[in-house]
Parts: C-alpha cells; sequence; structure tokens
C-alpha cells in the first residue's frame, strides 16, 4: 500500500514481480521435501490444494471485476500465497480447511483491497488466522509426528484418505502434539529431562522440525543472495526472539528453551518468507530492523505466555498494523537534501538552504 513516495533517485532492478514470486515459491521447495521425507505426504497435499484453489479463486474475482486474468495470474503471487497456506496448515487438516483459508486470503485480503500491491496485511496469515480462530479442533488435533518422534508417517494414500475423506480413526496413528505445545504444557510439572522422554521428542529437543527449519533457513539465505529479501527483517526477528527467550525464559524447567523456540514450528518459515512480505512489511532500513524486532518479541510473548503454541501468523498481522507507521517515522534522508521527512505530519522533504 503505498502511503509513503520516495524521490529521485531511484535504482532500476532486473527482477519483475513474476520472477521475485517464482523464486521465493522455488525457496520453499528444500524446507517442503524435507517435510514431505520426515513427516508424510500431508503438507505436500496441502501446498498443491491450497495452490489450485488460489489461482482458481483468483481468476474468479478477476473475472468479476473484470480485469485480464491471465496477466494478474502469471505475476505467481497468488502461487505463493497458496503455497504458503499450505506450508502453513496442519498436514493432515481436511480438504476443506484448505479451500476456505485460501479463499479467504485471495478474496477478503487481497482482492478486497484492489490485488497485488494494495493488501495493508499479509494475505496468507489472514487466511491461516481465520481458520485457526474459527476451526481450533481441526487446527490442533491434525499436526503430523515425524520419524524422529518415534511414530509412523502417512503415506501418499493414508494422507489422501484422512484429509479428503475425513479417516480420523486412521489419522490418530499418524498425528500428535508439537515439540512446542507439548514443551509448553508439560513443562509445567515435569522437569526438562522428564519432558525429553515423552514420545513427542523421543530424545530429541525439536522432534525432527529442527531439520525443516534448517531446510527453510537454507532457501531463506539463497534469497537474500538472489537479493529478493534483505537480511534485516529474518535478522532481527530471531534476535528478537533469542534476546526474549535468553533473559527472561533461560531455565528450561520453566519456560521453553532457546532452540526450541529457534527451530521448532514455522520460526524459519516466518523470518524468511512470511514476515519479509514486500507489501505488508516495513520498507525502510531501520524500519525493517524494528518490525522484525517487534515480530520477534511478540512471538515468544504469545507463545509463553499467549493460548497458541506457534502464533507467527499473529505475530506477522500485529506488526502488518504498525508497518506505515514505523516507515513513517525511520525514512531516510534522501538523495539532495539535508535531513530525512520523517512523521506523519511532514508536507515534504527538505530541501537545501540556499547560500
Amino acid at each position: 500500500m503505498a502511503l509513503i513516495t520516495l524521490s529521485s533517485p531511484h535504482a532500476h532492478g532486473h527482477n519483475s514481480t513474476r520472477k521475485v514470486m517464482l523464486t521465493v515459491t522455488l525457496a520453499t521447495l528444500p524446507g517442503l521435501a524435507v517435510m514431505t521425507g520426515l513427516f508424510g505426504f500431508g503438507n505436500l497435499i496441502n501446498v498443491v490444494l491450497a495452490a489450485l484453489v488460489a489461482m482458481a479463486t483468483e481468476a474468479l474475482v478477476l473475472s468479476i471485476r473484470q480485469r485480464p486474468v491471465m496477466f494478474f495470474l502469471k505475476d505467481n503471487s497468488a502461487l505463493l500465497t497458496g503455497v504458503l497456506i499450505g506450508l502453513a496448515l496442519p498436514p493432515l487438516a481436511p480438504w476443506w480447511i484448505t479451500l476456505v483459508a485460501t479463499a479467504f486470503a485471495i478474496v477478503f485480503a487481497k482482492q478486497l483491497y484492489g490485488g497485488m500491491g494494495n493488501n495493508p496485511f499479509n494475505p496468507a496469515m489472514i487466511g491461516y488466522a481465520l481458520v485457526l480462530i474459527s476451526f481450533p479442533v481441526q487446527m490442533t488435533t491434525n499436526w503430523a509426528v515425524s520419524s524422529q518422534m518415534g511414530g509412523s508417517t502417512a503415506g501418499l494414500s493414508d494422507a489422501l484418505s484422512i484429509i479428503f475423506t475425513g479417516a480420523g480413526g486412521s489419522a490418530d496413528a499418524f498425528t500428535g502434539a508439537t515439540p512446542l505445545d507439548a514443551y509448553k504444557h508439560l513443562i509445567s510439572n515435569k522437569t526438562a529431562v522428564e519432558v525429553l522422554t515423552e514420545s513427542t521428542f523421543n530424545g530429541w529437543l525439536n522432534g525432527g522440525w529442527e531439520w525443516v527449519n534448517l531446510a527453510f533457513m537454507a532457501g531463506g539465505l539463497v534469497l537474500i543472495w538472489q537479493r529478493i529479501i534483505t537480511w534485516h527483517i529474518p535478522v532481527a526477528m530471531l534476535a528478537g526472539l533469542s534476546l526474549c527467550s535468553l533473559t527472561l525464559g533461560w531455565d528450561a524447567d520453566m519456560y521453553t528453551p532457546t532452540s526450541l523456540h529457534l527451530l521448532s514450528g514455522a520460526t524459519m518459515l516466518g523470518a524468511f518468507f512470511i514476515a519479509t512480505d514486500p507489501v505488508s512489511a516495513a520498507t525502510t532500513p531501520l524500519g525493517k530492523l524494528i518490525y522484525g524486532a517487534g515480530i520477534g518479541i511478540l512471538l515468544y510473548v504469545i507463545r509463553s505466555w499467549g493460548s497458541y503454541p506457534d502464533a507467527v501468523a499473529f505475530a506477522v498481522l500485529l506488526m502488518n498494523f504498525a508497518a506505515p507507521f514505523i516507515d513513517a517515522y525511520t525514512q531516510p534522508r534522501t538523495y539532495g537534501h539535508t535531513k530525512a521527512n520523517r512523521g506523519l505530519n511532514n508536507r515534504g522533504p527538505k530541501k537545501p538552504e540556499a547560500k
């Protein structure tokens, strides 16, 4: 949402929107591959379904708005939204959860505001938050266990059956609590050593989630290397989360340890792929640092004292509210002017005084 107009000079880049969105989508594949290998085919099915629903919904709304359908579909923004929703949802969530989350994200969080570049909030996280609040049972009881948790993973036929037919009995064999959820509830009456003996961890602090997060981090580092995103938001977010954990939750017998915060749940997916959304995030260098740190702090607060064990979606959406304000007060000094144009009531850049 273009609230601030920057003055010249402007640098011309070689990346088109289509190329950027496709590159970000491809960068999620290492994480998706590891999730499929450790947790079964649930997320892969969700990603394919969400991507198809996102593009179909976008095409329908564009037709109703009498806009060129193929022109906007080719920018790959709807595809990326679907992929992010598919990655964020529980692997064995019912198909209609994916449909509702994706359709709502495209219609109400994107197209209702005018389409690509006009949405003030991250569409994927709006869709995810909707189904998390509306259908808490389906969103908290369909998390697949990994082979490192001592459980069995759902094959393709099992995952298809559970997702599309609601075979609840067979789902119980492949599902369980996530490490973040289990640790948060078990540590209230057990020590850290005792918690790690639970089947959710099976001796591993992150139950296989560490490999998923490292894979998403690898994809995110490629995006930084390709200059698709900058380092500011991911580093600030992870630093804010780590600092809170090390200072407020240093005792593993009372609070979730730092390694579990960093390498479980959607931490790295959120840091490199969700929080860095170029439309809804802060855009100035200093603003990105403040924005990312705010997400990290909110993430720790909600995880530690809130009702949700992960909360990446809520932390990102809350900071989406603050992004325009942050940008307004962190504008750098533009070329040819002596002072930065900051604040909500400035009437324009201050030009150098005549001698």
